[in-house]
């Protein structure tokens, strides 16, 4: 018999030990761990007297809330699978992920029943659909299933059981499911643990939405196996943000780069008082290090963590530790506990340091595989390592530098260009608040550099001046062949700039 790895165990460890310690606060609501405990069986009843039982799926289509984490931890009671679904998802894409899935129930918030009841028309004899708050006819009120009668035996849990269901952004082609299971979500959370030295005495705040690992893994799940406390904001905002941190103490924060931007962006930022903040976790894509730079100076007391990681690992591989943030200026850093990291050619061949090549990692914290798609995880798998897509060079001392994606590199002239290099520098230039480089068909050069860029407020600038801003600290191929202006980049819910997008626009 294996040991019950259930994510469940961890809230039972806590609620046996110190049950009236804060687990999250949202609002006005503070729910404990003895709380969580109690509502996660109750809820864990009800869904069970409606049929869904060991390996069923249940949906989350929600907005920040405490009923997010209190639904995981009930399908986990009973051996289902939890699957956050992206709020910023038409209805064609939400339908998808709950056929491809083969989801069992649909727990929903009130805002986005419009939205949920698009998505599952013609799916209502075989989805149980739950909303969070109130009542609406089809659908099954929270409260109403947390009534249940029988409490079923709680489920004893291998650690390769799956215990959520993360669909990846689909950058390209359909979203895959990305199999996490319990037991790469326990040696994620240690890792975090000791790579950050997360105690009770840690003070979150989850900002960003927690369909994505960033908010859910690399702020909530740590602190929760840490046995601390998060705040849950329902949607980001930047002034919110930097009000709850002065107001609650916040200690640690997960950001993306353009949550940084936003809150760069306000108005006497340079004046708050952010010090009790001691770690900001950055990730969702490669930062400009003058970005990086800028934060430094705003968050003087934090240790900046520039991060690399993947939803397939449970976010948060590499971290760049603080005697290096100087030093290491633009480097994710080293792999965390327990994860090995190499970079290979394009014939599974390992480079030395210096050499660029696909990032490959391998470890009990990387993913099971793709749920119904044996050939996508074969392919993900080939040589034993898991292939990320990323291209990346590691230093002497094995320090990783992200060049960019496989599918990003700019081949012109059979020479090869990182769109990131030349994004670097437009980021250098004081009017640019965003930048992202792509490649234009070109006839001569198979392809040439081109940019879009977002001004930062009242900032002007030509494209002229940008392109001879470009030209004094690039090689002349790499120079933008044109710049557009628009007001903000497309970006998925990661906050990776959504490239295939510009491509689209790219005469």
């Amino acid at each position: 018999m294996h040991p019950d790895m259930s994510w469940l165990g961890v809230l039972e460890h806590y609620a046996s030990r110190t049950p009236d310690r804060p687990l999250a606060i949202f609002g006005d609501e503070t729910v404990t761990y003895g709380d969580m405990a109690v509502r996660a069986t109750a809820l864990a009843a009800g869904l069970h007297e409606r049929g869904v039982g060991a390996g069923d799926v249940v949906g989350l289509l929600t907005y920040n809330c405490i009923e997010f984490l209190e639904t995981i931890f009930a399908a986990n009671y009973l051996g289902a699978i939890a699957m956050p679904i992206n709020w910023r998802l038409a209805a064609p894409e939400v339908r998808y992920i709950l056929e491809h899935s083969e989801a069992r129930a649909l727990v929903c918030d009130e805002e986005l029943l419009e939205l949920a009841d698009d998505a599952t028309k013609g799916m209502e004899a075989t989805l149980l659909r739950a909303s969070i708050t109130g009542s609406r006819a089809g659908w099954t009120a929270i409260t109403e299933l947390r009534g249940g009668s029988a409490v079923p035996p709680r489920a004893l849990l291998d650690g390769d059981d799956v215990h959520r269901l993360m669909y990846t952004s689909g950058t390209t082609g359909r979203p895959k499911g990305v199999m996490l299971t319990h037991a790469n979500l326990a040696w994620k959370n240690l890792a975090h643990i000791v790579e950050f030295g997360f105690t009770s005495a840690d003070l979150g705040l989850a900002c960003g939405p927690l369909y994505h690992v960033g908010a859910l893994d690399l702020t909530t799940t740590s602190l929760i196996a840490a046995g601390a406390t998060t705040i849950l904001h329902r949607v980001f905002d930047a002034a919110d943000v930097v009000d709850e941190i002065e107001r609650s103490r916040v200690t640690t924060v997960w950001l993306a780069p353009a949550m940084v931007n936003a809150i760069m962006a306000l108005p006497n930022i340079d004046q708050r008082d952010l010090s009790s903040v001691r770690l900001v976790i950055n990730g969702g894509e490669k930062m400009p290090i003058p970005l990086i730079e800028r934060i430094q100076r705003t968050f003087s007391s934090a240790w900046f963590a520039d991060a690399y990681g993947l939803t397939e690992t449970v976010s948060g591989d590499t971290f760049l530790d603080r005697d290096s943030l100087v030093t290491k200026l633009g480097s994710v850093g080293r792999p965390c506990l327990y994860l090995e990291l190499d970079i290979w050619d394009g014939h599974g061949k390992s480079l030395p340091a210096g050499e660029r090549g696909e990032v490959v990692l391998r470890g009990p914290k990387v993913f099971k595989g793709y749920w119904r798609d044996p050939d996508a995880t074969d392919a993900a798998f080939a040589g034993g390592w898991f292939h990320t897509g990323d291209i990346g060079v590691r230093d002497d001392d094995g320090y990783l530098f992200i060049v960019d994606r496989l599918k990003d590199m700019i081949l012109s002239g059979g020479e090869n260009i990182a769109s990131l290099e030349i994004e670097r520098v437009l980021y250098e230039h004081d009017a640019v608040l965003e930048a992202a480089v792509v490649g234009r068909p070109d006839d001569r050069w198979g392809e040439v550099p081109v940019a879009y860029v977002a001004l930062r407020p009242n900032a002007t600038a030509t494209a002229d001046e940008l392109i001879e801003h470009c030209r004094r600290e690039l090689a002349r191929y790499k120079v933008p062949k044109d710049v557009t202006f628009i007001e903000a980049l497309p970006r998925n819910p990661s906050g990776k700039v959504l490239k295939r997008e510009l491509r689209g626009r790219t005469p």
